[in-house]
């Protein structure tokens, strides 16, 4: 009898241990694999910053530089009024932004440009001039994914294409639209910064679907157009798009007809407000 229960403690307490080591592997790699998680995520946050990064919308733990500290987007004027605004990105280029200048001085159209500031420093002498009547913004120096960027990088992206459009424009653009309408903490922190309206878009061309049929396209982007619509078009890029361009004239003379009138994104904006206002 003596003997079972000495046995029988001599077995508990292997137990005991045995319990005992198999918790300590247990914490063990539980901490190994917590250690091994963080670092992933570290390594994961080197090429993909979170804190200061692209997705982050405050720069560092600093006093925020952010201009007014207000930051509107803006796809679409109010729908209440029969108003369009016709916007043109990536430009100026030789050929293709006369050529829209042109027709938008015939049918006395205004329009606003979101321009590429490399590109306006080497064809900024197509613009000079010929922006009367119509608004300017920024559309970022070289068209890079401003989204991958962090903040300082976005704003000095910006900072670099503000000063060119300035010069040529004689004054400073206040209209801000991000390539490929990508937006990221960033991007927006950066557009406060410089005290931006950030502007995207309620209806895009859609040249591909129309190859040479100009007033195929022209007709298309009328059966869509609805009071407040911004309409993003292209001053540059595949002769694809040269479907749009040709068209702007049946495009032009068909939203009149439906009783549309062009204005600026500015001026779109100020009605907006008025509107607002008086409400």
């Amino acid at each position: 009898m003596g003997q079972e229960r000495a046995g029988t403690g001599a077995t508990g307490r292997w137990h005991r241990r045995a319990v005992l080591r198999r918790a300590a592997l247990l914490a063990g790699g539980t901490a190994v694999g917590a250690v091994a998680t963080a670092e992933g995520i570290r390594v994961a946050d080197r090429h993909h910053p979170l804190p200061d990064g692209a997705a982050s919308t405050t720069l560092g733990n600093r006093r925020q530089d952010v201009g007014s500290g207000r930051l509107s987007i803006v796809w679409a004027g109010a729908p209440r009024d029969d108003l369009v605004a016709l916007t043109f990105d990536d430009g100026p280029a030789p050929q293709w932004t006369p050529m829209v200048l042109d027709i938008l001085d015939r049918y006395a159209v205004p329009a606003t440009f979101f321009l590429v500031g490399q590109r306006v420093e080497r064809h900024g002498d197509l613009l000079r001039g010929r922006l009367t009547g119509h608004d300017v913004g920024n559309h970022s120096w070289a068209h890079r994914d401003l989204a991958r960027l962090d903040a300082a990088g976005v704003h000095d992206d910006l900072r670099r294409s503000h000063d060119v459009i300035t010069e040529v424009a004689g004054a400073p653009p206040r209209l801000f639209r991000p390539p490929y309408g990508h937006l990221g903490g960033a991007v927006l922190h950066a557009a406060v910064r410089l005290d931006y309206r950030l502007v995207l878009w309620s209806l895009q061309m859609r040249e591909r679907e129309f190859p040479d049929d100009p007033t195929g396209h022209a007709r298309r982007i009328l059966a869509d157009v609805r009071p407040g619509t911004i309409l993003l078009a292209h001053d540059v890029g595949v002769a694809d798009r040269l479907v749009a361009l040709h068209g702007l004239p049946t495009l032009i003379t068909g939203l009149r007809e439906r009783g549309f009138t062009f204005v600026t994104v500015s001026r779109l904006l100020q009605n907006d407000a008025r509107s607002a206002g008086a409400g």
